[in-house]
Protein backbone atom coordinates (compact mmCIF):
# COMPACT_ATOMS: atom_id res chain seq x y z
CA UNK A 1 0.00 0.00 0.00
CA UNK A 2 1.42 3.26 -0.86
CA UNK A 3 1.40 6.08 1.57
CA UNK A 4 -0.12 9.26 0.84
CA UNK A 5 3.93 10.61 1.60
CA UNK A 6 5.17 7.79 -0.64
CA UNK A 7 2.97 9.01 -3.32
CA UNK A 8 4.09 12.85 -2.80
CA UNK A 9 7.52 12.16 -3.01
CA UNK A 10 6.96 9.72 -6.79
CA UNK A 11 5.06 13.25 -7.80
CA UNK A 12 7.61 15.24 -6.90
CA UNK A 13 10.30 12.86 -8.29
CA UNK A 14 8.87 12.52 -11.60
CA UNK A 15 8.05 16.20 -11.43
CA UNK A 16 11.42 16.39 -11.75
CA UNK A 17 12.56 14.20 -14.05
CA UNK A 18 10.22 15.61 -16.85
CA UNK A 19 12.43 18.66 -16.16
CA UNK A 20 15.53 17.18 -16.31
CA UNK A 21 14.65 15.18 -19.09
CA UNK A 22 13.80 18.98 -20.97
CA UNK A 23 16.92 20.39 -19.80
CA UNK A 24 19.17 17.37 -21.42
CA UNK A 25 17.17 18.31 -24.88
CA UNK A 26 17.92 21.54 -24.78
CA UNK A 27 21.76 21.11 -23.59
CA UNK A 28 21.90 18.35 -26.50
CA UNK A 29 20.85 20.52 -28.84
CA UNK A 30 23.54 23.34 -27.82
CA UNK A 31 26.33 20.44 -27.66
CA UNK A 32 25.18 19.34 -31.20
CA UNK A 33 25.07 16.03 -29.90
CA UNK A 34 22.57 13.88 -31.98
CA UNK A 35 22.94 10.92 -29.05
CA UNK A 36 21.66 12.95 -26.34
CA UNK A 37 18.48 14.27 -28.32
CA UNK A 38 18.03 10.88 -29.86
CA UNK A 39 17.57 9.21 -26.19
CA UNK A 40 15.25 12.21 -25.03
CA UNK A 41 12.10 10.65 -26.83
CA UNK A 42 10.49 7.57 -26.80
CA UNK A 43 11.37 5.04 -29.07
CA UNK A 44 8.94 3.86 -31.76
CA UNK A 45 5.81 6.51 -33.02
CA UNK A 46 6.28 9.58 -32.23
CA UNK A 47 4.32 12.72 -33.08
CA UNK A 48 6.95 16.12 -33.42
CA UNK A 49 6.13 19.02 -35.15
CA UNK A 50 8.52 22.03 -35.57
CA UNK A 51 7.04 23.77 -37.66
CA UNK A 52 8.66 25.11 -40.70
CA UNK A 53 11.60 22.23 -39.43
CA UNK A 54 9.53 19.69 -39.75
CA UNK A 55 6.74 16.82 -38.50
CA UNK A 56 8.63 13.93 -37.85
CA UNK A 57 6.96 10.62 -36.56
CA UNK A 58 10.22 9.08 -35.40
CA UNK A 59 12.74 10.14 -33.17
CA UNK A 60 15.70 9.03 -35.48
CA UNK A 61 13.53 11.21 -38.39
CA UNK A 62 14.36 14.44 -36.02
CA UNK A 63 17.85 13.64 -35.33
CA UNK A 64 18.36 13.61 -38.99
CA UNK A 65 17.29 16.97 -39.43
CA UNK A 66 19.20 18.15 -36.84
CA UNK A 67 22.48 16.74 -38.08
CA UNK A 68 21.92 18.44 -41.73
CA UNK A 69 20.67 21.72 -40.18
CA UNK A 70 22.20 22.17 -36.71
CA UNK A 71 25.27 20.65 -36.61
CA UNK A 72 27.99 23.20 -38.20
CA UNK A 73 30.59 24.67 -36.68
CA UNK A 74 29.37 28.16 -38.28
CA UNK A 75 26.18 27.24 -36.05
CA UNK A 76 25.87 28.54 -32.41
CA UNK A 77 23.14 28.37 -30.90
CA UNK A 78 21.14 28.81 -27.43
CA UNK A 79 17.83 26.96 -26.33
CA UNK A 80 16.36 28.36 -22.95
CA UNK A 81 13.13 26.63 -21.52
CA UNK A 82 11.60 28.70 -19.10
CA UNK A 83 8.02 29.00 -16.76
CA UNK A 84 7.43 25.44 -17.32
CA UNK A 85 4.06 24.05 -16.50
CA UNK A 86 3.75 20.13 -16.17
CA UNK A 87 0.81 17.75 -14.84
CA UNK A 88 0.74 14.65 -13.83
CA UNK A 89 -1.92 12.58 -15.61
CA UNK A 90 -0.97 9.56 -14.07
CA UNK A 91 2.14 7.60 -13.03
CA UNK A 92 3.23 6.70 -16.96
CA UNK A 93 1.76 9.75 -18.31
CA UNK A 94 2.25 13.59 -18.32
CA UNK A 95 1.96 16.67 -20.35
CA UNK A 96 3.64 20.38 -20.49
CA UNK A 97 4.23 23.61 -21.92
CA UNK A 98 7.51 25.27 -21.90
CA UNK A 99 8.40 28.98 -23.19
CA UNK A 100 11.74 28.63 -25.26
CA UNK A 101 13.90 31.62 -25.49
CA UNK A 102 16.08 30.66 -28.99
CA UNK A 103 19.37 32.44 -30.18
CA UNK A 104 21.58 31.62 -32.97
CA UNK A 105 24.43 32.94 -34.98
CA UNK A 106 25.33 31.64 -37.86
CA UNK A 107 28.88 33.17 -38.56
CA UNK A 108 28.95 31.70 -42.08
CA UNK A 109 25.67 34.25 -43.08
CA UNK A 110 26.47 36.47 -40.55
CA UNK A 111 23.03 36.79 -39.46
CA UNK A 112 21.70 36.48 -35.62
CA UNK A 113 18.49 34.84 -35.11
CA UNK A 114 15.93 35.09 -31.37
CA UNK A 115 12.98 33.63 -31.20
CA UNK A 116 10.47 33.20 -28.55
CA UNK A 117 8.33 30.23 -28.37
CA UNK A 118 6.64 27.58 -26.62
CA UNK A 119 6.71 23.87 -26.56
CA UNK A 120 3.78 21.22 -25.81
CA UNK A 121 4.88 18.47 -24.74
CA UNK A 122 3.63 14.86 -23.96
CA UNK A 123 5.48 12.51 -22.01
CA UNK A 124 5.71 9.08 -21.12
CA UNK A 125 7.52 6.64 -18.75
CA UNK A 126 8.57 3.83 -20.37
CA UNK A 127 11.07 1.45 -18.18
CA UNK A 128 11.11 3.71 -15.38
CA UNK A 129 12.16 6.72 -17.71
CA UNK A 130 10.32 9.51 -18.79
CA UNK A 131 10.79 10.35 -22.00
CA UNK A 132 9.25 12.67 -24.96
CA UNK A 133 6.35 11.21 -26.82
CA UNK A 134 4.93 14.23 -28.18
CA UNK A 135 6.02 17.65 -28.80
CA UNK A 136 4.80 20.79 -30.99
CA UNK A 137 7.04 24.42 -31.19
CA UNK A 138 4.88 27.55 -31.85
CA UNK A 139 7.01 30.36 -33.18
CA UNK A 140 5.46 33.76 -30.85
CA UNK A 141 8.41 36.17 -32.39
CA UNK A 142 11.42 36.56 -34.36
CA UNK A 143 13.53 38.83 -34.53
CA UNK A 144 16.42 38.74 -37.67
CA UNK A 145 19.69 40.56 -37.65
CA UNK A 146 21.73 41.24 -40.43
CA UNK A 147 25.73 41.23 -39.06
CA UNK A 148 27.72 43.42 -41.91
CA UNK A 149 31.40 45.47 -41.02
CA UNK A 150 30.28 44.90 -37.25
CA UNK A 151 26.84 46.15 -37.31
CA UNK A 152 23.86 44.32 -37.03
CA UNK A 153 21.00 45.44 -39.16
CA UNK A 154 17.00 43.93 -38.18
CA UNK A 155 16.29 42.55 -41.44
CA UNK A 156 12.88 40.65 -39.84
CA UNK A 157 10.69 41.74 -36.21
CA UNK A 158 7.68 40.05 -35.83
CA UNK A 159 5.75 36.91 -35.27
CA UNK A 160 7.15 34.65 -37.60
CA UNK A 161 9.44 35.46 -40.74
CA UNK A 162 8.51 34.75 -43.94
CA UNK A 163 10.68 31.88 -45.33
CA UNK A 164 11.96 33.70 -47.85
CA UNK A 165 13.62 35.67 -44.95
CA UNK A 166 13.75 32.73 -42.53
CA UNK A 167 14.76 29.18 -44.07
CA UNK A 168 16.38 26.33 -41.94
CA UNK A 169 17.05 24.44 -45.22
CA UNK A 170 19.86 27.15 -46.09
CA UNK A 171 21.96 27.76 -42.81
CA UNK A 172 23.47 23.71 -43.24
Amino acid sequence: MTTDLEARLRRLEDLEAIRTLKARYLFSCDQKDPEGVRQCFAPGEVEIDFGRIGVFHHRDALVKVFQELGCHEHIVEMHHGVNPQIELLDTHNAEGIWGLKYFLINTRDQQMIQLGAYYEDRYRKIDGEWKIAKTRCVVTSTLIMGLEEGLAKVLFAGRQAPVEVDDPGRQG
